[in-house]
């Protein structure tokens, strides 16, 4: 076995301990094959919500920490290159990503066959793993923008609004979707603002349904899609209140159930992400949001609606340090190996349709 390879099956046995699947389950990604998907079948869609974690800042190029040198020089991610060092490029996975700020304009960063190009996020290895085990078009789509909190931008509708004492013994009042502003003292009135709960969601939402009613102009030749999943790398702004991340398990919940109503996606799979600075047993609002994440896992058990359709990746073991709020150190690795776990979780929920 070469170096190569020896880093690979590394890799892949970790991430099979951390989700309990079997070594001999995951064999190592090939190279794409450069054929295209036939566009007859339904595009098969992955939508990517969250904040600045989903969107990405792994850097591609420079020393120990980029992209470039893990592949090249560390051997790492080896279907990423082909035999002469380029990068491979999938004709069979469609890399999408738009992004605006609440309900505003849209703007287009990617629309192109999945491949690296700028600065990377956990698209990479989602697509890669995903595609991997589809034989339909499959189209990655992310709709999201930094510094957004579940608990007040990215509330989901019919979300309820609800008090809150903090450390000081002063009652906060925090409004349900589209109530302004973000909180307010108990017993006074509010002042609106020009912002409201839930009011990135609405946009997040708007442009990801854009994208969709517009198939053709971002996967060529295809006619007819439907939402397979929804991935979610999230958590930082609502770590920074106590009133939010005490109401995250609650907002996460209702996020999943609302997704798949928005998207008339009832059997869509679910798989979220842990803050990568978050160790397991933390007592902080980072060791909150991360306890919600394994509450609505469906292994844990707590949501038997949940059983076998969502799945939540514990990302400590796989970031390579720094925290969400330095986006990592812009490490590529983290990126490329949160990525790929929640590819290889994704494909665990497909695969147990099929058992």
């Amino acid at each position: 076995m070469t170096m190569k390879q020896c880093i690979a099956t590394l890799i892949f046995a970790v991430v099979a301990t951390l989700f309990t699947i079997p070594v001999t389950a995951l064999a190592q990604l090939p190279d794409p094959d450069g054929k295209a998907a036939d566009v007859s079948k339904p595009v098969q869609v992955y939508i990517l919500l969250g904040q600045s974690n989903m969107l990405g800042f792994g850097k591609i190029k420079g020393e120990e920490g980029s992209l470039e040198y893990a592949v090249k020089e560390k051997e790492m991610y080896p279907y990423l290159v082909d035999d002469a060092g380029n990068w491979t490029v999938r004709n069979d996975v469609r890399n999408v990503r738009v992004m605006g700020s609440g309900t505003g304009g849209m703007r287009q960063f990617n629309n192109e066959w999945m491949t690296i190009k700028g600065n990377i996020g956990p698209e990479i290895g989602i697509g890669h793993h995903v595609g991997n085990v589809t034989e339909a078009p499959v189209m990655i789509l992310k709709s999201c923008i930094g510094n957004r909190g579940l608990g007040w931008d990215l509330l989901p509708p019919g979300s309820e609004g609800f008090e809150f004492t903090d450390s000081k013994g002063v009652t906060w009042m925090h409004p349900g979707y589209k109530g302004t502003p973000e909180r307010w003292k108990k017993g006074t009135e509010p002042k609106k603002i020009n912002w409201y709960a839930g009011m990135q969601y609405d946009g997040d939402i708007a442009r990801a349904k854009k994208v969709l009613s517009e198939l053709n102009k971002y996967y060529p030749d295809a006619k007819e899609y439907e939402v397979a999943g929804f991935f979610w790398w999230q958590g930082d702004r609502d770590s920074r209140s106590d009133a939010l991340a005490s109401r995250y398990e609650k907002n996460l919940a209702h996020l999943i159930k609302q997704l798949r109503k928005e998207f008339d996606a009832p059997n869509a799979k679910f798989v979220c992400a842990t803050l990568g600075q978050t160790q397991k047993g933390a007592t902080d609002n980072g060791g909150k949001i991360l306890d919600a994440m394994f509450a609505v896992d469906g292994a844990s058990g707590k949501y038997p609606e949940f059983k076998g359709n969502v799945a939540a990746v514990y990302s400590h073991p796989l970031s390579k340090g720094g925290s969400s709020g330095g986006h990592y150190g812009k490490n590529a690795e983290t990126y490329m190996n949160v990525g790929e776990a929640m590819g290889q979780a994704m494909v665990k929920l497909l695969n147990m349709d099929n058992n």
